[in-house]
């Protein structure tokens, strides 16, 4: 008598795009679903239900499968920072009918699964903001806060921020002159810094994360202030990692750190600068890029719910 396929469910939240991947029981791509954000704190509970029923039921049907085909699914969730958040979102995701065994973490975690093959190791997620989870061979978890306003800041949104102060600082001759002061005039049309500044600080003009190219863009042209800004967020972001290599007690042994999300691409100075910052502490540590969708650690995370030995990335 054949056995049935064993099916194995995938997804990942954020505060942008949303994903769920379904893969077979030999860590095969068989279904995929897209969707807008899905983090609870942007869109609100009804906003998160509403997009895991969206991209969970594109990828059964693109599977070919039911909901309760699913023998294992792994959840990383952007705004699952605490345990007070468990229970609301295990509710949710019975509503639309997920019944096998899974695991809900915090969507940075899923990165390190994406990223490494051995399953442990530390994960330094950096986008608009930054995040830093690990796991060492034990099981054991580490983590941060994921917040700004415990001190843990190193994203695009971030480095800009501290940019705007670093033109200011440069028009009260506070601190040194920058190309950062023309390089914002042009992207927000102002006619002279103190338009700039006032501006900025009456709401007429608006700089983000999105600028956050700006500041790189800068930086390779020589600009100390610029320079300085990219490798204090190599710094930041390196630090993160040093305090999980320390919960877990693993700075003498060689593991991966896994580099994921956007923030990465904009300058080789910010990995350099974590490099020698985390080597300090960790010297057998590896940076490595995650260079695959981090919806691949969700699904693995789904396989080991159901007690399937790990696969390979290689093979998903």
């Amino acid at each position: 008598m054949d056995k049935k396929p064993r099916y194995f469910l995938g997804v990942d939240t954020g505060a942008t795009k949303s994903h769920a991947l379904i893969v077979d029981e030999n860590g095969r791509s068989v279904g995929f679903g897209a969707g807008g954000p899905g983090n609870w704190e942007v869109i609100g509970w009804d906003g998160m239900r509403q997009v895991l029923d969206e991209i969970i039921g594109q990828a059964t049907m693109q599977a070919g499968i039911e909901r309760a085909q699913i023998s294992g699914a792994g959840f990383g969730l952007a705004g699952y920072d605490w345990p007070e958040d468990r229970q609301r979102h295990l509710d949710i995701i019975r509503e639309i009918g997920i019944s096998a065994p899974m695991q809900l973490v915090n969507d940075a975690f899923i990165g390190l699964l994406a990223g490494t093959n051995v399953g442990w190791g530390v994960v330094v997620s950096a986008g608009t903001s930054c995040n830093c989870y690990g796991r060492n061979s034990q099981g054991e978890i580490g983590r941060v806060t994921g917040s700004a306003f415990f001190g843990e800041y190193a994203g695009a949104g971030e480095i800009v921020w501290h940019a705007q102060q670093a033109v200011a600082h440069a028009w009260t001759q506070r601190g040194p002159a920058t190309q950062l002061t023309d390089a914002f005039m042009t992207a927000t049309g102002a006619a002279d810094v103190v338009s700039l500044l006032s501006g900025l600080m009456r709401g007429r003009y608006r700089l983000n994360a999105e600028h956050a190219p700006l500041v790189f863009e800068v930086a390779t042209r020589g600009d100390a202030v610029a320079i300085e800004l990219v490798q204090w967020a190599g710094r930041e972001l390196g630090e993160l990692a040093i305090s999980v290599i320390r919960q877990l007690k693993i700075s003498d042994l060689a593991f991966d750190v896994v580099l994921s999300g956007s923030f990465y691409k904009g300058s080789p100075l910010i990995q350099q600068t974590m490099a020698e910052t985390i080597h300090a502490v960790a010297p057998r540590a590896r940076l490595v890029r995650l260079m695959t969708d981090p919806v691949l650690g969700a699904a693995l995370l789904g396989m080991e719910a159901a007690g399937v030995d790990k696969v390979t990335q290689s093979k998903v």
